[in-house]
């Protein structure tokens, strides 16, 4: 297992300039991690010389990104708004949105997007999303019975699964059966918590509801072993992100 964050306690810190990813790659490596996530709101400016910068920032500090997270809305009514984005969630679950039309207009988002980077050597991953601060509305498929339908339909354009364990353990019945659904598709893994079933609400890693142990048991039971992707959301700094590591580490070996 390889260890990687990303910080959401610090996002205004970063999309209002007070940290830059620069300074966030340097505590990420000082605690060990195995690489650092970035979110897309952090790179307001993506012309050639600002990526570049950002990538010497990184590569200074001695680490490297595994994943970028952004929110493409693939459910919008617009088709404007639907081909602006990049990453790999169902999109918005508009009030006008039906299912029938939600779920197509889903599928033929990220098959699209698959077709388009083919080659690119990015990994699409496909989320159990919840709700961004960039949205109005929860992701259309946060509903399990959703995700699990979309998640089928995009398999053969070779999407995996990036699985959310607090949004999981959030939103479905049984998160364990529902991961065992999505084993096989499962490349990347984000690690949440929340401090009650029925809805997202974040706290500290290993303080929540969410269980853990028996996530991980069934992870290594499949052989999965691949980047697990924390979601730090506990807004206690440095700390937090520490304690989280330390948690998912140890919980990782104890499962």
């Amino acid at each position: 297992m390889k260890l990687s964050c990303l910080p959401v306690s610090f996002f205004d810190d970063i999309t209002s300039g007070r940290m830059t990813v620069g300074q966030w790659a340097a505590m990420g490596k000082g605690l060990g991690l195995d690489a650092v996530d970035l979110s897309i709101l952090f790179v307001p400016d993506r012309s050639p010389k600002a990526l570049a910068t950002m990538r010497r920032q990184v590569q200074d500090a001695g680490t490297h990104i595994t994943m970028i997270t952004s929110y493409p809305d693939f459910t919008h009514p617009d088709p404007g708004q639907r081909a602006r984005y990049v990453r790999v969630t169902a999109g918005q679950a508009h009030p006008e949105m039906g299912r029938e039309k939600g779920v197509r207009m889903a599928i033929e988002g990220l098959t699209e997007l698959a077709e388009l980077t083919a080659g690119s050597g990015v990994t699409l991953v496909y989320e159990n999303h919840a709700k961004p601060g960039a949205w109005t509305y929860t992701d259309f498929s946060q509903p399990p019975e959703l995700f699990l339908e979309i998640a089928r339909e995009v398999a053969p354009a070779g999407i995996r699964v990036n699985f959310d364990l607090g949004n999981a353990a959030a939103f479905a019945d049984d998160p364990v059966r529902l991961l065992g659904k999505v084993i096989g598709q499962v490349e990347t893994v984000h690690a949440s918590d929340t401090r009650m079933r029925g809805a997202l609400d974040h706290v500290l890693l290993g303080t929540g509801v969410t269980p853990y142990r028996k996530l991980f048991a069934r992870l290594k039971q499949a052989g999965w072993d691949n980047w697990i992707c924390m979601e730090e959301n506990s807004r206690t700094g440095r700390e937090g992100v520490a304690a989280a590591a330390a948690f998912v580490r140890s919980t990782w070996e104890a499962a």
